[in-house]
């Protein structure tokens, strides 16, 4: 099986920073998009940022320019580096992974368990 850890998330004033990091772990043969959403009270789920194995990055308009994506393939881990935090980035945090896992030889799916970031104003 393939397991996502996510962490960092917590608590923040405005203006402060955080970053999550997401571990991705078990039978992985090899990663390719790697993604962070964002699932906020009242909210649909919105996607934050992805970036495919080669680095290539997509980041949502509503954090564009204070956050950040990145990954380290060694370590099959994605990172997001949030600055400038607001109120309203207060969401859960999920990690998302496209794995080719090596017990069912196919592309699949894969989610942490999520991480709340709560910022205080």
């Amino acid at each position: 099986q393939v397991q996502l850890v996510e962490s960092g998330g917590g608590l923040v004033q405005a203006g402060g920073s955080l970053r999550l990091s997401c571990a991705a772990s078990g039978s992985i043969i090899s990663i390719n998009d790697m993604a962070w959403y964002r699932l906020a009270p009242g909210n649909q789920r919105e996607l934050v940022a992805s970036i495919t194995r080669g680095g290539s990055t997509n980041i949502a308009d509503s954090v564009k320019g204070r956050f950040t994506i990145s990954r380290d393939n060694a370590k099959n881990t994605v990172y997001l580096q949030m600055n400038s935090l607001k109120p309203e980035d207060t969401a859960v945090y999920y990690c998302n992974a496209l794995v080719f896992a090596r017990t069912t030889l196919r592309l699949g799916d894969y989610w942490g368990q999520g991480t709340q970031v709560t910022v205080s104003s």
